[in-house]
């Protein structure tokens, strides 16, 4: 299984990006599919999950309204779209894949059995 994260940069204050993971060794559709991250000096954090059966989408509270999770199950990738990007989404940002999870673990990270390297997000003017 392998779990490819792009789409990270530099992006000034208020502007936009969009990340990628693209899985291959497993079938995204029955998996559930989640992004983390983490910044310099602080523990890893939940950003945001798909539901493999496609009936759920979560996210942290302090990207409600500006993140948006996706998925292409027929190309084996999620998506994170990311607005009104702010200097404390900086960090390294990493997709990760657990095989049924079940709707209450899907913001724990000892959910997930694969991981991404990660794609840096810099926010900064």
């Amino acid at each position: 299984v392998q779990l490819q994260a792009s789409g990270g940069g530099l992006v000034h204050p208020g502007g936009s990006l969009r990340l990628s993971c693209a899985a291959s060794g497993i079938a995204s559709r029955r998996y559930t599919m989640s992004w983390f991250r983490q910044a310099p000096g602080k523990e890893r954090e939940f950003v945001s999950a798909s539901h493999w059966s496609g009936g759920s989408t979560i996210y942290t509270d302090s990207v409600k309204g500006r993140f948006t999770i996706s998925r292409d199950n027929a190309k084996n990738t999620l998506y994170l779209q990311m607005n009104s990007l702010k200097s404390e989404d900086t960090a390294v940002y990493y997709c990760a894949a657990s095989a049924g999870a079940i709707y209450s673990t899907m913001s724990n990270p000892n959910t997930y059995a694969h991981w991404g390297q990660g794609t840096l997000v810099t926010v900064s003017s």
